[in-house]
């Protein structure tokens, strides 16, 4: 979609574009709760599909809200409408995505595989006639909107069952309870969404949406990787919590697994940055157009930042996994204080060189938060188990 806009639209159709996405992510992150997680992890059954659910239906139609609001104070009126309808794709995918959930946990990951390719051919042939045809964003939108749709309607809701559409669950005590186990993990997304996109805001602010566009055309590339590791650290979610589940202590077959999936996130960065080094410039030029090649050192730090951030993406998935949801909040608001820090110095100095380094700070500290936080779980449990025994 990245590569339409840029080949067909140009740098200000392409930041208009991620100035939405900017936006409505750490939203939705927030109102999703990661309900997807919590119920791939609910080994022992706590609550029912149906209250989930409920709770999605619940939460995305606050995230519309929240957004709309939102949106009229953040962003210049001609790009309100492009964020509202990025906005409405957030919340049909949040759907599909607690489907994929239920799904998840009975680890049936072939349908899932299934929904997201032909979310994912449909989507961009229909946001590319748009464009080519209309040269306009709103309309591709609009294309974007009614390809998820179809697919969470002909497709995902029938993987999981009438009864998990027909019967969702809204009783408030219910819904409460979930919603208090969730909100911390909901808290951690939307930090952590907010966090990588600081530096995006920072490059509006400073340099304009021309900027932005070229910059966030920079930064999609290394996307590809990061569905990877999604795909493999959601994967791995649902092992990883019943081997954690499986002894009151930190087990042996669960670090191990951990210690495996974060290599793999290391070894797909590590090819990354040989990939940008080396051949940054003609695909910058290839995929894009000229004037975007001429940031190709801009890639190379981006692709550094990407590294780290597969990593990252695996390690979140470990204490996902641990249920320690708790223990994720105080740690990401300091994250998200460091992040604008380090934007706002590096972006006003150096540019987009500068949003690229202040990226790799941002993923840096992203590493170790979760790392910080399973050794503190692994001496915790450790200690309970010598109390007991």
């Amino acid at each position: 979609m990245l590569v339409t806009l840029a080949k067909l639209g140009g740098p200000e159709m392409v930041g208009q574009f991620a100035l939405g996405l900017a936006i409505a992510a750490p939203v939705f992150m927030f109102t999703n709760l990661q309900l997807r997680s919590v119920l791939a992890t609910d080994a022992r059954g706590e609550y029912g599909f149906a209250a989930y659910l409920g709770l999605r239906l619940s939460s995305s139609l606050l995230g519309l809200i929240a957004l709309a609001v939102i949106a009229a104070f953040a962003s210049k009126a001609a790009a309100y409408p492009a964020v509202l309808l990025v906005g409405t794709a957030k919340a049909i995918e949040s759907i599909s995505d607690v489907h994929y959930g239920q799904l998840q946990r009975n680890e049936r990951m072939e349908p899932i595989a299934r929904s997201l390719i032909a979310k994912g051919i449909l989507s961009l042939g229909l946001f590319w006639v748009a464009v080519y045809l209309t040269r306009n964003l709103i309309s591709a939108l609009i294309g974007l909107n009614l390809a998820w749709l179809l697919v969470l309607v002909a497709y995902d809701m029938r993987r999981t069952g009438s009864s998990g559409w027909n019967r969702p669950c809204f009783r408030p005590g219910t819904l409460a309870q979930l919603a208090r186990r969730s909100l911390p993990l909901g808290i951690m997304a939307m930090l952590v969404s907010l966090n990588v996109g600081i530096p995006r805001y920072f490059v509006e602010w400073r340099l304009g949406p021309a900027a932005l566009g070229i910059f966030a055309a920079l930064t999609y590339p290394m996307m590809a990787g990061t569905f990877v590791a999604a795909a493999l650290g959601q994967a791995a979610l649902p092992v990883l919590a019943r081997r954690f589940a499986a002894e009151d202590g930190m087990p042996g077959p669960f670090q191990w697994l951990l210690l495996k999936v974060s290599s793999t996130g290391l070894l797909l960065g590590v090819i990354g940055v040989l990939l940008s080094v080396t051949a940054g410039r003609p695909l910058l030029a290839l995929f894009y157009r000229p004037e975007y090649a001429r940031h190709a050192d801009v890639l190379t730090w981006l692709a550094v930042a990407a590294a780290l951030n597969y990593v990252a993406t695996f390690l979140n998935a470990g204490v996902t996994a641990t249920r320690n949801f708790r223990a994720l909040t105080v740690p990401y608001i300091l994250h998200a204080l460091v992040a604008g820090g380090l934007s706002a110095a590096l972006v006003s100095q150096n540019g987009l060189m500068g949003a690229a380094w202040a990226s790799c700070g941002i993923s840096a500290a992203g590493c170790a938060i979760p790392m910080l936080i399973l050794v503190r779980t692994r001496n915790t449990a450790r200690e309970c188990v010598a109390w007991a025994q």
